[in-house]
């Protein structure tokens, strides 16, 4: 909204309230013009009466008019002395970019051309008054203007030059990008090159450790994990090459890669040699062979219903909108076939034999069917894992000491025990009661012989405690886990924080435990 100035000079000016400008160069003069206008609570503009200049007045309209003239052909003239304005923090970056973002090219002052300093205002001297003479001396309105866009694109490109170079000063230049396919160092099932890496230094054990969370994380997560561990590089595997359901994940270690071998017999890596039941009722258009990643929620038994009705109403094939919205609610639930236009959410038992627990590994107890849920939803898929723990079985033929951190139901041991590894002592770290339950019930009815201790919290491995344990049990042989991964699924539309959520900043608690095991067990060597 325009309007022109109560002045003798005309100049029509935006009129946006409360605002200030920065204006740069006119003919290689750096003029940094600083203008308030102030708005009437209606919206209204205040523009006081224009008054006659008096002597003292025009002696200084003269005088800077003469130094303006002398600045334009130097080209060098700032309020402060200086070329350049220079900002030393994000806050002040920011409004530096919506200043020039704002749109408000140029404001004007509440009193005329001659009155000194705006009412309200806390300028004075050449911000306030070198524009009035500016453009008093014979500059165009144009002109003006012209400089105006130029030298706001000039800023907003010293702007992102700005930024750019302090991101630089917290992220790498290339960020850890995920493979295709994500086959790791290496999977059984499929055809790879020989892998060779060399760990850091700092990174070799003992202990050896295992670090586990999902792959898709929001950017930068895996570069700052792995920066944490000791800038292990980090191993991404989709379990889709180990059993019927896909399961990405990150894993960071520092074991040895080499003569891995594979739990036996390989689990069934199709939808339909591991649920043969419905292969009779699945239709030809439904071409999925792999489920997606087994969440800890399933599909409803409304969601179901509304499907079956949808597909009842034809005798043949449905319509392709009908297909199309059959299969993207099977995919998102994974939902598979169990008769006639019926769709139903997996069983647990079904989900512990995809993830490669023992058959009612979860069950009775008083365990109820969404905990189960739950606690498998959050687990490790047991043959990947044991497919990367399985070099320990030729260094620890006698058993192996595991500190076991956030081990939900006992993933990793159960794939130490599949590996045929003697557990030796394992100290358990979880938070949950029912998944607690759940190890200890597996734990005695394995015959376990070695010793478990359960720890409910990380929080309460200090230093005392680890020292304590250290000495009790000999140190460990391995240290493994994976942190809550609620602030970095991509499932998760509401505190997808990355590592400062609130459950996913217990990363921090795994590094802290690992480095101070290391250093314990460093003295004591």
């Amino acid at each position: 909204k325009w309007r022109n100035l109560t002045s003798p000079f005309r100049l029509p000016v935006p009129v946006i309230g409360d605002s200030t400008a920065k204006l740069g160069s006119q003919r290689g003069a750096a003029v940094a013009i600083v203008l308030h206008c102030q708005s009437r609570p209606n919206g209204r503009r205040h523009q006081p009466p224009v008054t006659r200049p008096t002597a003292q007045q025009s002696t200084t309209l003269a005088s800077t008019t003469i130094h303006f003239q002398a600045v334009q052909q130097t080209g060098n003239l700032s309020d402060n002395g200086s070329e350049n304005i220079s900002w030393s923090s994000d806050d002040e970056l920011e409004k530096e970019k919506d200043v020039f973002d704002s749109g408000s090219s140029l404001t004007a002052l509440n009193g005329g051309p001659f009155t000194g300093a705006s009412e309200g205002s806390s300028s004075s001297g050449p911000s306030s008054t070198l524009f009035r003479h500016f453009v008093g001396a014979g500059f165009s309105e144009n002109l003006l203007y012209s400089d105006f866009a130029k030298h706001k694109k000039r800023k907003m490109l010293e702007y992102e030059l700005k930024r750019k170079r302090q991101k630089a000063l917290f992220e790498d230049d290339e960020p850890i990008r995920l493979p295709k396919p994500m086959i790791g160092f290496g999977v059984p099932t499929e055809p790879c090159p020989h892998f060779h890496r060399t760990l850091p230094e700092a990174a070799l054990g003992p202990p050896y450790f295992y670090y586990e969370n999902v792959a898709l994380a929001p950017k930068g997560v895996w570069d700052t994990i792995s920066r944490f561990l000791y800038d292990v590089e980090p191993e991404f595997v989709d379990s889709k090459f180990f059993c019927a359901a896909a399961r990405k994940r990150g894993y960071i270690h520092n074991l040895p890669i080499d003569n891995r071998f594979p739990l036996l017999p390989l689990p069934p890596r199709t939808i339909h040699d591991a649920l043969p039941l419905t292969r009779k009722w699945w239709p030809h258009w439904d071409s999925r062979t792999k489920l997606n990643c087994l969440q800890t929620a399933i599909g409803s038994a409304k969601l179901t219903e509304r499907i079956r009705k949808a597909l009842e109403d034809y005798d043949g094939d449905p319509p392709l909108h009908v297909q199309k919205y059959v299969l993207d609610e099977c995919r998102k639930w994974n939902l598979v076939w169990v008769g006639r236009n019926k769709v139903a959410p997996l069983e647990p038992d079904e989900v512990e034999m995809l993830l490669g627990f023992p058959r009612n590994h979860t069950r009775g107890g008083g365990i109820s069917r969404t905990d189960r849920f739950k606690s498998l939803g959050n687990s490790f898929q047991v043959d990947t894992v044991a497919y990367h723990l399985s070099v320990l079985k030729d260094l620890f033929p006698g058993g192996i000491k595991v500190l076991s951190l956030f081990s939900g139901i006992g993933g990793a041991e159960v794939a130490l025990h599949r590996l045929g590894i003697p557990l030796k002592t394992v100290v358990s770290v979880e938070l949950a009661e029912v998944n607690r339950n759940i190890q200890r019930s597996w734990w005695e009815q394995t015959n376990q012989k070695g010793i478990l201790v359960d720890i409910a919290d990380v929080q309460q491995l200090t230093n005392d405690r680890l020292e304590q344990l250290i000495s009790s049990f000999g140190g460990f042989d391995l240290v493994i886990g994976g942190s809550p991964c609620n602030n970095l699924a991509g499932s998760n539309r509401v505190s997808r924080d990355g590592l400062e959520g609130k459950e996913s900043s217990l990363f921090f608690d795994y590094m802290r435990i690992l480095d101070s095991v290391k250093c314990i067990m460093g003295k004591k060597q």
